[in-house]
């Protein structure tokens, strides 16, 4: 299974580093160097350890969802199997995370379709926190403000679609029509099952907080980040517009369905600071801080968490087939 990623996972590393460099290139080699040389890297530790709470905050929802289907894992076991779905962060929208319903099926026979449905969820339910948290530094700001309660409306009606059972099921015979879809129209039965538990009031509340507890973790780190530079940087960026930028680049860099929002969010991010009158060498370093402490960290621990996985399980992946 897994070595039908390996080649898009280092295509996106690639990427990564051409976007990497073509910021640094805007942001003038020298100057960029110069900005990373008086940057209190006492911050740094600490923007990491906010990630990893970000990460236990993300688990806890994984745990909840998990109990939402009625699937039942042991919790080392479980946790190891969510951090190994890191290594797929750099697919177009997270939507490689489904690995991990392949990882859950193997340890106990848990359907693909059943399980997977949970990365819809979490996509879903960070996208609804991302708005809640960043629409209040789109209102001080003054900019984003309609995409921001676009996207938050947009969610809204999805949810509400979902929460209709007969709706939802007279599309799913209308696609099962298609010779295509037909053969997996029961799995698609299965996921709706699945999705529709995982959207109802109380579930969707609980863990859209658990979202907004996870988010802000990564909101502060960069607001932590930016304003690591001292002196240098002449202008202090609010809490609530660091969220702002970073819930906006965030979305922004989803919406392009981009592997890890790569190219978008990272020039989101610098453009907005620089909008922000942020000098451009501390605005591209305060970019590539906060993506190598969130993106490229997260990654670092997949594959950290994968090898953990095939040692305890003494399964390797490749060994593992997919589901169509």
């Amino acid at each position: 299974m897994f070595r039908k990623y390996k080649k898009k996972i280092i295509f996106s590393v690639v990427f990564g580093a051409v976007v990497f460099l073509g910021l640094s290139v805007y942001a003038n080699l020298s100057e960029l160097i110069e900005a990373f040389a008086i940057y209190n890297w006492l911050i740094f530790p600490v923007v990491l350890l906010l990630s990893i709470c970000n990460y236990i905050a993300r688990f806890l929802k994984w745990e909840y969802y998990t109990k939402t289907l009625n699937i039942r894992l042991d919790r080392k076991m479980s946790f190891i199997i969510f951090l190994s779905s890191f290594i797929m962060s750099i697919t177009p929208g997270k939507i490689g995370e489904v690995f991990k319903s392949y990882l859950l099926k193997e340890q106990n026979g848990t359907p693909v379709s059943k399980s997977a449905p949970i990365v819809f969820a979490e996509r879903i339910t960070d996208f609804l926190s991302l708005v809640l948290l960043s629409i209040v530094g789109a209102l001080m700001l003054g900019y984003g403000t309609n995409l921001i309660i676009g996207f938050g409306i947009f969610f809204i009606l999805l949810v509400l679609l979902i929460g209709n059972r007969k709706v939802s099921y007279a599309i799913i015979d209308v696609l099962g029509k298609f010779r295509v879809i037909s053969k997996v129209s029961h799995k698609l039965h299965t996921a709706y099952d699945s999705i529709y538990q995982m959207v109802r009031f109380k579930e969707l509340i609980i863990t859209v907080i658990l979202s907004i507890f996870a988010w802000s973790f990564e909101c502060f780190s960069f607001y932590l980040v930016v304003n690591g530079f001292g002196a240098a940087n002449t202008v202090h960026v609010d809490i609530f517009i660091a969220t702002f930028v970073y819930g906006f680049a965030t979305l922004a860099g989803a919406a392009t369905m981009l592997p890890g929002g790569l190219g978008a969010t990272d020039a989101s991010i610098t453009g907005l600071l620089v909008l922000l009158s942020i000098p451009k060498s501390i605005a591209v370093a305060s970019t590539l801080l906060i993506r190598s402490a969130t993106l490229w960290f997260a990654l670092i621990v997949g594959i950290a968490a994968v090898m953990v996985y095939q040692k305890v399980s003494h399964k390797h992946l490749d060994e593992i087939a997919l589901e169509s």
